[in-house]
């Protein structure tokens, strides 16, 4: 079933780059030029996707993400030519589930989108009605919903995964590099940096709350979650 995409790029010949592949790939999509163009757009569009580029006129990618954020868990995949870890990590903590520094080949980006649809879209899902509990934690795989004493938690869908994946391990420790081929799709020639876990953890523990202190740093390896 094809996606829509909203893509947020003020440089128009690369949104008709982009535009162009998504398109053959057998998406929808629409482009925005600016950051209330966006919010305007994602609101009007309700797309599956947004490709969103940080440095945008009247309204900035980073304000546009933690707009989106407050709205809806839409999947959010940064647009940057900010290359420092600073910007990465704002970008990581207003919601956005991944980043891609240009320039970048189209067909790393093509693959990063099909990704976080596939993510979204929740993949092969377990039995129906199966349910997870830890403590007060309740995560219902069929229904992609989170509760924390009994009270729903609004969570990504790539979050999600994370929670789904540490659950499945059954206490076993699953290191970064496993959790971003797992989670994310790719292998380690992508290049992708390890903390890029890091950053999605810390922002689903304070989700979680008191819960939160269950998925437990395992210092030089990786994650694991408590059951204790």
């Amino acid at each position: 079933m094809a996606s829509k995409i909203l893509i947020v790029e003020d440089e128009r010949s690369l949104s008709r780059i982009v535009k162009y592949n998504l398109e053959k790939d057998g998406h929808r999509v629409v482009v925005a030029e600016d950051g209330l163009s966006a919010l305007a757009a994602a609101r009007k569009e309700r797309p599956d996707l947004v490709i969103l580029d940080i440095m945008l006129p009247k309204l900035d990618g980073i304000q546009v993400c933690k707009s989106l954020r407050q709205e809806s868990q839409v999947p959010i995949l940064f647009l940057t030519a900010r290359k420092s870890e600073l910007d990465r990590v704002l970008g990581f903590k207003m919601g956005a589930d991944d980043y891609v520094t240009k320039p970048f080949s189209v067909a790393e980006l093509a693959a990063r989108v099909e990704a976080l649809l596939r993510r979204s879209a929740g993949g092969a899902a377990p039995a129906p009605g199966q349910l997870r509990r830890v403590g007060a934690l309740e995560v219902d795989f069929e229904r992609h919903e989170v509760r924390v004493a009994g009270k729903p938690v609004r969570v990504t869908a790539r979050e999600f995964s994370f929670l789904k994946l540490l659950l499945e391990a059954d206490g076993r420790v699953l290191t970064r590099d496993r959790i971003l081929e797992l989670v994310w799709g790719y292998d380690q020639s992508m290049e992708i940096d390890t903390r890029t876990v890091d950053q999605h953890i810390a922002r689903l523990r304070r989700k979680l709350g008191a819960e939160g202190a269950r998925i437990a740093t395992v210092i030089n390896s990786g994650y694991k979650l408590q059951k204790e």
